[in-house]
């Protein structure tokens, strides 16, 4: 299996591209050898890229336990920049079909006509706590207490086609991330677990973000967390519609626009390509 490694602002993932590529034919276990950074290539998940009756291209994203995830912001990004910089759709704006829907982006060349960055149109934002989903109350729930090993924690949900539930800390730290965040990742509130963001603000146009990813465990970044960052520093008043959000691998920056869509734009790099050998041998 020929693969390509590429990360969004340090959010790494194994593509696959499935144009001249077949699917896996068992695609969480594949997921799940290919992610190991030891025995494996190395990643936060699994992305398939596929032909799409609709779009240029399909995305399908694996995180690193073989469970498929709704969409990734960051490897979106890759996919725009693997399908340009190959050929498939060589133009400006392109289209991917994801689990969220069919989502837009405009592309930014940098030398020699390769994309550096993407700007993604992700749709407005889904505050309805069943489409979350949630069992917290409110549409979205904003500010709610919820206890979490016997700390009550103030949260506030969105999704961006995926859960995620966001948590403003006074200091970001690795208690936080690392016991808090499986805790919540496995809470009996999100039917369909989540993921679990903690924010320290800066200012109403910057912050600084950790991430516990539904599936991953903690990841270098999560586009669709940033996303959800933002829209629930808006809604609880912390931030403006526009801001950059600090990464531990990079930095994206973020609008909420007035008529309703989330709007993030970041990096897409290519690491290395390969071949993969499912048997080991």
């Amino acid at each position: 299996m020929q693969f390509t490694k590429m990360h969004g602002a340090g959010n790494d993932y194994v593509y696959v591209n499935c144009f001249s590529e077949p699917v896996p034919t068992d695609i969480p276990a594949t997921a799940m050898a290919v992610s190991d950074r030891h025995k494996g290539i190395g990643g936060d998940g699994l992305v398939l890229i596929c032909p799409s009756p609709v779009a240029d291209a399909r995305m399908r994203m694996f995180n690193a336990d073989g469970s498929e995830s709704e969409m990734c912001g960051n490897a979106i990004r890759c996919v725009a920049k693997y399908i340009h910089d190959r050929g498939i759709a060589k133009k400006p704006e392109l289209k991917i079909e994801t689990g969220r829907g069919v989502l837009t982006m405009q592309l930014t060349l940098g030398g020699h006509g390769k994309v550096e960055q993407v700007t993604v149109n992700m749709g407005p934002p889904i505050l309805d706590a069943r489409r979350i989903p949630t069992n917290l109350p409110g549409d979205p729930p904003k500010n709610v207490p919820l206890d979490v090993a016997g700390q009550r924690i103030d949260v506030t949900c969105v999704s961006m086609g995926n859960p995620h539930c966001v948590t403003f800390v006074e200091q970001l730290n690795d208690d936080w991330v690392l016991r808090v965040g499986p805790l919540m990742e496995q809470h009996s509130a999100f039917p369909r677990r989540v993921n679990a963001e903690f924010i320290q603000i800066v200012s109403p146009q910057e912050f600084h973000m950790r991430v516990w990813e539904r599936g991953s465990g903690e990841t270098m970044a999560c586009g669709t967390g940033a996303c959800a960052g933002l829209v629930a520093g808006v809604l609880t008043g912390r931030t403006q519609r526009t801001v950059i959000a600090h990464l531990r691998g990079g930095d994206l920056k973020l609008e909420w626009a007035s008529a309703g869509d989330v709007f993030m734009t970041g990096p897409a790099t290519e690491v290395f390509t390969g071949e993969w050998n499912p048997l080991g041998t």
